[in-house]
């Protein structure tokens, strides 16, 4: 508070006295829980931070299956595509829905089968998660607002429509830090460019720190696999005094332009990146693991990416995404038959993730998330399925949600979500839950509103909470 030279005695007090009560409705404010803890630009922005309320999962791993794989295809099998082969949707299925599906309905390819103690039903091109099913949460009534690929991946991604909200894991390591400060609190595995690309781990209008590090998994060599994290040219010691007088200078620099969160992002990068040439090649380097480890797992860049993603978690990086192949690969328009070969290049890898990560008791406290943006039509495309987003399959594992449990239904033919509707948003804020977060209390003020991932909806689907 700047005071005149002739501020009156009387005009002094009034001041003093609106800054004492501004200061203790602050406190009030802060104690009921309507302002959130939000890191100070002092503090380090990855630092840990407890959740709002005692957590079930401590980090996430989502499993991202480019393109829309086929819930009738592989985890909501329906016989009465096969009975009424041929035959168009029936009108009373549509219900009244906006979709005008006119090809006729087309039957899986696949042999349906019933998996663990728990009996859920699941296709047979999935049969090694199939063996983990009794570890699983199916989601079967999921539904979307759009068919289409931008859109539905970003919904899916970040809780809106348009590349201009940040990411699930931005919001989750702006919310929560991470415990291990020398790896990136987000990382993305992905070899190539998903339709959209980095807006789907993008920060957006969050400090630049809670990007996601898109790491280009086609390479397994540690020395490569992040570039020019390796330090050639100067001794340790010799470094670190560089850094410290760099970032003595970086700190004058951004005192003198107040509070540019461009500049704290990247100040603070340039020490993540120092401490990451000790820390990164270790937990990147897949080849410490033992033989018997490697085969559990199997070969591939997705099988390598499932193996990198349990290093990382058990080195309590908060969030890692792992993306399947490079654009679109599960969208199979022409012939729903090519989901095998997706099913085949990751079926060994994902069970073997959740018995790795049961085995060494981190899946109690690791959420892990299958799915993609949208499910497949029910009715032909050539031979092939076209998008669909009125029904569709998710699941979830781990994290205290319930385990060998479905969640909702679809209609006889998987045609759209009537039993325990799951949107997206409830999808978002029941994750936030299970990581100790009110999804309504995360928020983020820009450009005059409160932001938060569930934007203005999202319900708590406590049903599947074990």
């Amino acid at each position: 508070m700047s005071i005149d030279k002739h501020c009156s005695r009387r005009s002094l007090l009034c001041r003093l006295g609106g800054g004492v009560g501004a200061l203790g409705l602050a406190h009030v404010f802060a104690d009921a829980g309507f302002l959130a803890a939000a890191p100070s630009a002092a503090a380090n922005p990855l630092a840990p931070r407890a959740p709002h309320f005692p957590a079930r999962a401590k980090r996430l791993i989502f499993l991202f299956m480019n393109g829309g794989p086929s819930h009738v295809d592989t985890f909501d099998p329906k016989s009465a595509l096969t009975r009424h082969a041929g035959q168009p949707l029936p009108e009373r299925i549509r219900n009244g829905m906006s979709r005008r599906d006119t090809t006729p309905l087309l039957p899986s390819p696949f042999k349906t089968q019933r998996y663990g103690q728990s009996g859920i039903e699941a296709t047979e091109i999935y049969p090694e998660i199939g063996r983990c099913i009794d570890d699983l949460c199916v989601l079967r009534s999921m539904y979307t607002d759009n068919p289409n690929h931008e859109p539905g991946l970003l919904l899916m991604n970040s809780g809106n429509m348009q590349p201009i909200r940040p990411s699930m894991g931005s919001w989750l390591t702006y919310a929560l830090g991470s415990e291990n400060q020398n790896l990136p609190g987000f990382i993305v595995l992905c070899p190539g460019r998903p339709v959209v690309g980095p807006q789907l781990w993008s920060n957006s209008f969050l400090p630049g720190i809670y990007q996601g590090t898109h790491i280009n998994n086609r390479s397994i060599d540690p020395r490569t696999i992040i570039r020019d994290v390796n330090n050639r040219y100067l001794a340790p010691a010799e470094q670190r005094a560089q850094l410290d007088l760099l970032q003595r200078m970086n700190q004058a620099h951004l005192e003198q332009r107040g509070r540019d969160e461009q500049l704290e992002a990247r100040i603070a990068s340039l020490e993540m990146a120092y401490r990451m040439q000790a820390e990164a090649q270790e937990a990147f380097d897949i080849s410490r693991e033992t033989q018997a480890t490697r085969r559990l797992y199997g070969d591939g860049e997705f099988a390598n990416a499932c193996l990198l993603a349990r290093r990382l978690a058990e080195r309590d990086v908060r969030v890692i995404q792992i993306y399947y192949g490079n654009g679109q690969p599960w969208d199979d328009h022409n012939d729903i038959k090519n989901h095998r070969t997706h099913a085949r290049a990751s079926d060994r890898a994902i069970a073997a993730l959740l018995r790795d990560l049961k085995s060494r008791d981190l899946l109690k406290d690791t959420l892990v998330l299958w799915g993609g943006e949208f499910g497949r039509t029910p009715t032909a495309q050539g031979q092939g399925r076209d998008h669909h987003h009125l029904g569709f399959t998710m699941w979830l594992a781990g994290g205290g949600v319930k385990a060998g449990h479905v969640h909702g239904a679809t209609d006889e033919f998987g045609y759209a979500a009537v039993e325990n509707r799951m949107h997206v948003h409830d999808l978002h804020a029941t994750m936030l839950h299970l990581m100790g977060l009110d999804h309504e209390r995360l928020t983020y003020r820009y450009s005059g509103r409160d932001f938060r991932l569930t934007d203005v909806h999202g319900r708590v689907v406590r049903e599947i909470m074990a």
